[in-house]
């Protein structure tokens, strides 16, 4: 009988199994490894070590024995060659893109971005000397014609957060590559379940760990994706030099997350589609966003790089801020928090949370109005959700 490697594995599979290291004791659960250094059996060992001719551990802010198991689980699962875990989100960011990037070089960026990873490109960057281009994301002609001989990085989410756009990420690629430029993609929002970007050409994917992968509201983490030449020249120096090290406490936590992964998303994602359904019924609602419905206005591509709408609604309230508050603040099953992917339903107001400090002027010319909200959908029955935003809706109507 041919022995199965992990690769030979399907995604559910991999998630529970993949990158396994036990320790001499054989348990069942993934090692929780509390330390912050190593020691050697002698002096030669040592050196050995750390002139790289032995791959053992050094010291965990360049690498841990549960760190590890949590970046080979996610590698396996993306398809990627290699991985590096991160302390949160950003810092997945910031090091795919400081680690690419000096002083001279240029980067074209999506306008449609998540508040803090717009910051790293439009203000944090140009501080050291490398400008960035933003591009309305769904236009090809805007990414072609922002193409600059010094461009060196592409950087896109999508689906956007929060007004959920699907951006073309293989017709991007191929941009970014005739231009000499790397792709890095932010897919957060699809999870490595129902996206694949580095199939679709994208040369590094970042995720925020926090959300989905985590799912239950408990620890930060982030995770860089990628080949192992990428991951080698531009984010493993990085990294061990600057320090943003995933907690192995947090990575383990991870691991057990990504255990239930696939179960969570898929029930989260029926939710999500029948209450995107609720809320277009309702007169309230200036519109809806939700990738899987044929009224979103990039259905047609979102089908064809997603394999499903995902967990998370945008939709308008007519009339505005006040009463988009009105209808939140009704909300008793649905709680109001800026966190998504969790197994509890989360709602957020972007203009005046997430999107608050990108201004007024940016925000309208991303489509994000003072009515928009956003609903992660969790775990809940789904009609207790109905039944919540039922309430919700009854509060702006009595104001």
């Amino acid at each position: 009988m041919t022995k199965k490697t992990a690769k030979d594995l399907r995604p559910a599979t991999r998630l529970v199994h993949g990158g396994t290291m036990r320790s001499q004791f054989g348990e069942t659960s993934e090692a929780m490894f509390l330390t912050q250094g190593f020691v050697y059996p002698d002096m030669e060992a040592a050196e050995a070590r750390f002139s790289g001719k032995d791959s053992g551990f050094i010291y965990s802010r360049f690498s841990n024995p549960t760190v590890a198991m949590f970046e080979q689980r996610m590698a396996l699962l993306e398809g990627a060659e290699a991985a590096r875990a991160t302390a949160s989100g950003m810092a997945a960011v910031t090091a795919a893109m400081f680690g690419q990037l000096k002083a001279g070089d240029h980067v074209v960026a999506a306008k449609a971005l998540f508040g803090s990873c717009r910051f790293i490109v439009e203000e944090l960057l140009p501080r050291y000397g490398v400008p960035c281009t933003l591009v309305d994301g769904t236009d090809l002609d805007q990414w072609r014609a922002a193409m600059r001989p010094e461009t060196k990085t592409v950087f896109l989410e999508s689906p956007t957060n929060p007004q959920l756009e699907i951006i073309d990420i293989a017709a991007v690629a191929k941009i970014a590559h005739e231009g000499g430029a790397a792709l890095v993609v932010d897919n957060v929002f699809a999870t490595p379940l129902l996206q694949s970007p580095l199939k679709l050409g994208a040369d590094c994917v970042v995720y925020s760990t926090t959300k989905h992968i985590d799912g239950q509201g408990r620890t930060l983490g982030g995770v860089i994706l990628a080949s192992e030449e990428f991951i080698q020249t531009h984010i493993h120096n990085f990294l061990r030099q600057t320090g943003p090290a995933l907690s192995p406490f947090n990575a383990w936590v991870m691991l057990k997350g990504l255990e239930t992964l696939p179960v969570r998303v898929a029930q989260q994602q029926r939710n999500a589609e029948q209450v995107a359904d609720f809320l277009a019924s309702r007169s309230e609602i200036a519109r809806v966003l939700y990738p899987s419905r044929k009224d979103h206005p990039q259905h047609e591509l979102a089908m064809r790089q997603m394999t499903g709408g995902g967990t998370v609604i945008a939709f308008d309230v007519k009339g505005g801020k006040d009463e988009a508050f009105a209808l939140a603040n009704a909300l008793q099953v649905i709680k109001i928090s800026n966190n998504l992917g969790d197994a509890k339903s989360l709602i957020t107001h972007p203009a005046t949370t997430t999107h608050q400090r990108i201004g007024p002027e940016a925000r309208a010319e991303s489509g994000i109005g003072d009515g928009m909200l956003r609903l992660s959908c969790g775990l809940e029955d789904v009609q207790d959700l109905i039944e919540d935003l039922e309430e919700g809706l009854k509060a702006i109507k009595t104001r």
